[in-house]
């Protein structure tokens, strides 16, 4: 498409992923494009991808092009745009940013011009000029610009910004003076930091809370207008009215930028082989040697399973994901570090024979899809529990084999909730801080109205209180600064910087990439997650103290399975200190469960949860193990589904086989579902599924009532969801603590 047919393009866009800046989130300004028939845009959120997943998804939803960029300050004085042309632009804008944040302190970057102009391959530069609005364009910018030229060629441009200011018409005068002597091209552009108007308010909030500052003393430090929201094509052309080809050039500019995140190619790194063998061999290898020797003559029984598994293994090139994680788990068993894989690994047969697991599958039927699966082409998601006092030694050990540049822990996104937001916007209004203290304590992360300040024993008609209701919702879900996951990691076959930057964590000795939990699986990456466990510590504690007194050799594989007076002991509630059921709740429950197997172990751990008990599900099972109630099914094609729970939906996975076998929903819906499931205090996102879940059921003549009841079910996941795959990992160590405590109470104790 040529620059005279194609349409504005904004080009300088920062979304709430700039953090404390941008003012809103990057779908909707996605969204805003899409609404005023905008087909691509640039996000450039100051020194970082951060919110670049969650834009290409939206953007590939709509069918808009979306340009990776972002906004760099250089320690010489100007301010640039970075745009990505191609996948090498890409690397080298995550290249450039990994090396100004490793230099510096946490949520810093310093770079110099001669590290922008290094790496400027397929990059194009868009040079805004001095930060500050007053300051003269051009006399510290000529030797600069030069060089800027003499490296980018073409793909250098002026960048001429206006937001009705009286002093952007100097600071255009002299940009247009630099753009003739060094015969540039002008873009046409307005910093975008809102996707409307009404956002104006929430980003001068937003600039306070940044600059440690009160709405009546920030002064200079928030924008005079509203100026920078999105504007439509119409309105920009009537804002360079007197400059037509600046505009259009924004268009020519965005057709030069032709990558998407798609384009990433990632693969995971392999472990060194024997020689003569591939990595699908040497799986196969390690997979049957450790089967075999965890089962002894069970083992013929897997061999099956074992073969389909190692087949979709192979068939989708994850061979190299099961190989680390069989080496860390190797690691650890020569550090003799107590360690088992939870999750939906525990699905695994392959897991288990690796070692990665401790759940024998020859003693829980399990779904191998919700693990891995040819339809939903996605990474396994494998979290590895840890003694959580020697975490930190596996940490380094992954560092020092795959190296800083082929390994760096995945981001947490602090985002702020209700209590966070209304001592920190309160303060900016000028809320006494006794006030904003009696208030956060009345509210819950999910609730919060005006009747909380009367509740407080508050004004309501306080006008900064007014403010304070609405800007509080405003602000839910914004990002706040940058952590780091409690243990996941991501490996590359190639450095990482490649793909996403990498930046320094607070604790020493960490680095963090840009992008969390959920971004990287919506790229396609493979993430492995080592996270502390302190029941592993009890454990392993109590294993060396019968080691060394009594002489007996002890282990999580090795624990008698199903022995009778253990379970006598946890029907009696007698639990205090055993892993997961210790809970006065758990205690009441066991009483009425009285688990006899490890199975019943499993359905104890999930039971007491919201998911069950919102979804009024614990009862109606209790009564039909009981055999108060008769075993029935909402529809014959149900009974697959729900057979092993009595007829009651009691695990994350069974929802979702429920939603695709009762509902018609899609893989893909199904997938969507998990994720909005496992989407942890964000429930909006579940009541999207809501009529279509409860719809569809009914129309396959199912009860509404249960169609309702499942619904609630699904919220109650969106809260604090549990798969059967978590409770199995987690039964299994409950089930030791359990046996430990019955038998060796006092290494127990």
């Amino acid at each position: 498409m040529t620059a005279s047919n194609q349409p504005y393009v904004p080009l300088w866009c920062k979304s709430n992923y700039s953090f404390l800046e941008g003012a809103s989130h990057p779908e909707e300004l996605v969204d805003a494009c899409r609404q005023n028939g905008i087909p691509a845009l640039a996000l450039t959120d100051r020194h970082g991808v951060y919110g670049m997943v969650r834009a290409h998804v939206r953007a590939r939803q709509w069918g808009i092009h979306l340009i990776v960029g972002s906004q760099i300050s250089l320690r010489d004085g100007p301010e640039i745009l970075l745009l990505v042309r191609n996948e090498q632009g890409h690397r080298n804008l995550c290249r450039l940013l990994t090396d100004g944040h490793l230099r510096s302190s946490k949520g810093k970057c310093k770079l110099d011009w001669q590290e922008v102009c290094g790496y400027n391959r397929g990059l194009i530069a868009l040079w805004i000029g001095p930060s500050e609005p007053k300051a003269s364009p051009k006399s510290s910018s000529e030797p600069l610009l030069e060089q800027f030229k003499a490296a980018f060629e073409d793909r250098l441009y002026i960048l001429l910004s206006r937001h009705r200011r009286a002093e952007e018409v100097l600071r255009e005068i002299q940009l247009r003076k630099l753009a003739d002597r060094f015969r540039l091209p002008t873009v046409a552009a307005v910093e975008v930091l809102y996707h409307a108007p009404e956002r104006r308010r929430l980003q001068d909030v937003l600039t306070c809370i940044r600059e440690g500052a009160t709405l009546t003393t920030a002064g200079r430090l928030i924008r005079p207008n509203d100026q920078h929201a999105l504007k439509s094509p119409e309105d920009l052309a009537r804002l360079f009215s007197d400059d037509p080809e600046s505009v259009q050039r924004t268009g020519e500019v965005a057709s030069r930028c032709s990558f998407s995140l798609q384009e990433l190619r990632y693969r995971y790194p392999l472990e060194c082989l024997p020689e003569g063998k591939t990595s699908s061999q040497h799986l196969h290898d390690r997979t049957f040697e450790g089967a075999a020797r965890r089962l002894g003559g069970k083992f013929h029984s897997l061999i099956p399973q074992l073969r389909k598994e190692l087949d979709l293994i192979r068939e989708l090139e994850y061979e190299g994901y099961f190989l680390t994680m069989h080496e860390i788990v190797e690691y650890c068993r020569r550090q003799d570090i107590l360690c088992q894989g939870r999750g939906s690994a525990a699905n695994s047969a392959v897991c288990f024979a690796l070692g990665i697991t401790s759940v024998d599958p020859t003693q829980v039927d399990l779904l191998f899809e919700r693990f891995l699966s040819r339809e939903r082409a996605e990474p396994p998601d494998i979290d590895l529990d840890i003694e959580h006092d020697r975490r930190e030694e596996v940490i380094q050990h992954v560092y020092e084999k795959y190296g800083r540049d082929h390994a760096a822990m995945v981001a947490n996104v602090v985002r702020y909730r209700h209590r966070s937001a209304i001592r920190e916007v309160g303060k900016v209004l000028g809320v006494a801080a006794t006030s904003l203290d009696r208030l956060a304590k009345l509210v819950s992360h999910d609730r919060w109205s005006g009747e909380f300040i009367r509740q407080a024993g508050l004004d309501p008609q306080n006008p900064a209180l007014l403010h304070l209701t609405s800007l509080v919702e405003e602000i839910q879900d914004f990002p706040r600064h940058l952590s780091i996951h409690p243990g996941g990691f991501l490996l590359g076959h190639r450095p990482v910087h490649d793909l996403v930057p990498i930046e320094n964590a607070s604790m020493q000795g960490r680095t963090v990439i840009q992008w969390d939990k959920e971004d990287v699986d919506q790229a396609g990456l493979f993430k492995v997650d080592l996270l502390g466990l302190g029941a592993l510590t009890h454990l392993h504690l109590c294993f060396d103290l019968l080691r060394r007194h009594r002489r007996q050799e002890l282990s999580l594989a090795t624990i008698p399975k199903g022995d009778s007076s253990t379970f006598e002991m946890v029907c009696r509630s007698d639990t205090v200190g055993v892993f997961q059921i210790e809970s006065r709740a758990q205690m009441a429950m066991l009483g009425r469960l009285k688990p006899r197997s490890y199975y019943d172990l499993v359905i104890e751990i999930s039971i007491v949860r919201p998911g069950p008990i919102t979804g009024g599900m614990v009862h109606p099972y209790l009564r039909r193990r009981n055999g108060q109630e008769e075993v029935e099914y909402p529809h014959p094609c149900l009974i697959p589904v729900l057979k092993k729970t009595l007829g009651i939906p009691l695990f994350q996975e069974q929802v979702m086989q429920l939603a695709m076998v009762a509902a018609n929903y899609s893989p893909g819906e199904a997938d969507q579902l998990r994720r909005d499931m496992a989407a942890w205090r964000s429930s909006g996102r579940i009541e999207r599924h809501r009529q279509r879940l409860v719809t569809r059921m009914v129309a396959k003549g199912i009860q509404q009532e249960f169609a309702e009841r499942v619904f609630q079910q699904i919220r109650g996941f969106g809260e604090y969801g549990f798969p059967e795959s978590h409770a199995a990992s987690f039964a299994h160590i409950a089930y030791a603590t359990a046996y430990l405590k019955c038998h060796y109470p006092a290494e127990f104790v």
